[in-house]
């Protein structure tokens, strides 16, 4: 069932998302060759805590940390560790921030300082994929839109599109209706309508988009080691297109 969001729920949303932007930007200056993914961790789990926010995910299913760190051709739901970044190493940081019961989630991808001509190419497409969805988002629109845009701009130029894991729904609950698929055909899928509240998030592999899955039950990664990238906002419809809660600005 999909829950629609008042305006007042909207705005409580809005105050969560804006913690988790000031964490996001605080972390463009922590990331770098040496500092352990750990020690990221612990970064942000003060920083939220410090202003009144919860780390969502800390505890969510047993998962044990506050982020997560994913690198290289790590997919997703990648353990913090003692390992150090090293030069030229691509870090997507996912978390989802609590204040007060409303949540928001995002994932962005940091270089590690120098990284290769593909890795560049890498994020900017994964980018650029994210914001070409969004700009679809308004009352009507399908959700097959939105992954069709995302899937046709991957593979053109020449990546792929992960199929394991979905955008979600999101409120007081960290996964809710609908899912929200990063590929598919137009004109299929639900409609979207003012309230709803929900996540785009495409996962984008330098290959092939087949995964397998880490000992730990949690972290997936490209079967074939190619290098993985995602960004995430979560946005809410409004009645004449959409409102991004989580973006960043420069």
């Amino acid at each position: 069932m999909i829950i629609i969001k008042t305006k007042q729920e909207i705005e409580k949303m809005q105050i969560a998302a804006d913690l988790l932007v000031k964490v996001h930007r605080a972390l463009r200056d922590e990331v770098k060759p040496g500092v352990t993914t750990l020690e990221l961790d612990r970064f942000v789990e003060k920083f939220i805590t410090d202003r009144g926010g919860y780390p969502e995910q800390k505890g969510y299913q047993g998962f044990p940390y506050s982020i997560c760190a994913s690198v290289n051709d790590e997919i997703c739901h990648g353990f913090p560790s003692n390992r150090k970044l090293k030069d030229g190493d691509l870090l997507t940081i996912d978390m989802v921030v609590n204040v007060d019961g409303y949540l928001a989630d995002s994932a962005w991808s940091y270089a590690v300082g120098n990284i290769s001509d593909e890795a560049k190419k890498l994020m900017d497409v994964t980018k650029e994929c994210l914001y070409r969805s969004i700009a679809l988002v308004k009352p009507g629109v399908r959700l097959g839109d939105i992954g069709h845009a995302i899937q046709t701009y991957a593979e053109a130029n020449g990546f792929s599109v992960v199929r394991d894991f979905v955008g979600h729904g999101i409120g007081t609950n960290m996964h809710e209706d609908p899912q929200v698929l990063h590929y598919g055909k137009p004109g299929r899928g639900i409609r979207l309508e003012e309230g709803m509240v929900f996540t785009i998030e495409p996962m984008i592999n330098a290959g092939d988009w087949p995964i397998k899955m880490d000992d730990n039950g949690w972290t997936a990664r490209t079967r074939d080691g190619s290098l993985s990238c995602q960004y995430e906002h979560t946005l809410a419809v409004t009645a004449d297109g959409v409102i991004v809660l989580t973006e960043q600005g420069e």
